[in-house]
């Protein structure tokens, strides 16, 4: 049980930070929330380390923990790229579908969920889709949905290889997992930065802002890493990709999107998944 609610945990706090950073994506470069955001957690996560006073762990965490932060930025940026260009409902499913790469390998490596966590997994993923669709049928939106759906292909890759990643470095301790983390993720960032020099455009309000969205992530990142130490990473990753749900929730009650009738579906659709995940 504790898995699972560390996942959900995961999954509003990824939900919520995904809202907010994709509104700020659509009034600066996708590059720019990343990094501000990813700075933000870092400073959180080493005050946190520093504080506790525990050496690192020996091993080969470090090595995995690095890889994880490039299947993360990745992620990430393609993530906010695509909701900078393309509509959330579409964008979100599509990078909810990383979930999909930790349980094949999940399951090809000896995981094995229940009957029911199985049913559960397929109900959840299908409630997933259905509660962030939209309609996207007007032909002039055509061309920004299209982009939107390959960038949103590249994040599903991107943070399914970070789960997978993240969740082998967590092993021995999971503070350090997420600080070296970050510590890469941000350090590639602000290369990429010196590299291309785009305009950022960043000012005080939106640093306050994605100051947010960084604890928000690092915190999500860090109730992942631990759920997947208490339970099947297939599982685990399933119950943090339901964020999409919690995206068309607050699109609802802050932007006064309305609620279509598959959405609401598709929300008791992932709600059941749940409850058959955690009664397996």
């Amino acid at each position: 049980m504790a898995a699972i609610a560390l996942g959900l945990a995961a999954s509003l706090s990824w939900g919520v930070a995904d809202f907010i950073g994709g509104i700020q994506a659509r009034r600066i470069p996708a590059v720019a929330v990343v990094l501000a955001s990813q700075l933000a957690g870092l400073v959180l996560v080493a005050a946190v380390v520093a504080i506790r006073g525990e050496a690192p762990p020996g091993g080969d965490f470090a090595l995995y923990a690095a890889l994880s932060s490039i299947g993360g930025i990745i992620g990430l940026t393609a993530f906010y790229t695509a909701l900078s260009i393309g509509p959330m409902g579409v964008v979100a499913p599509l990078s909810a579908t990383a979930a999909v790469i930790p349980v094949i390998v999940g399951v090809a490596t000896g995981d094995r969920p229940s009957a029911i966590q199985a049913v559960g997994v397929v109900v959840a993923v299908t409630g997933v889709v259905l509660a962030s669709r939209e309609a996207s049928d007007e032909a002039e939106r055509s061309r920004t949905v299209s982009k939107g759906v390959g960038f949103a292909l590249i994040s599903a890759v991107g943070f399914g290889c970070f789960f997978l990643l993240i969740d082998r470095a967590s092993d021995d301790d999971v503070l350090w997992a997420v600080t070296v983390n970050r510590t890469v993720s941000v350090t590639l960032l602000a290369l990429a930065l010196l590299a291309t020099r785009p305009k950022l455009g960043l000012k005080v309000a939106n640093m306050r802002v994605l100051a947010l969205v960084g604890v928000l992530d690092v915190s999500a990142n860090g109730l992942f890493a631990l759920a997947a130490t208490e339970g099947l990473v297939s599982v685990v990753a399933v119950l943090s990709s339901l964020y999409p749900v919690m995206t068309v929730i607050l699109a609802r009650v802050v932007l006064k999107e309305r609620l279509r009738a598959v959405q609401r579906v598709g929300a008791a659709t992932a709600l059941a998944g749940v409850v058959l995940i955690s009664a397996g």
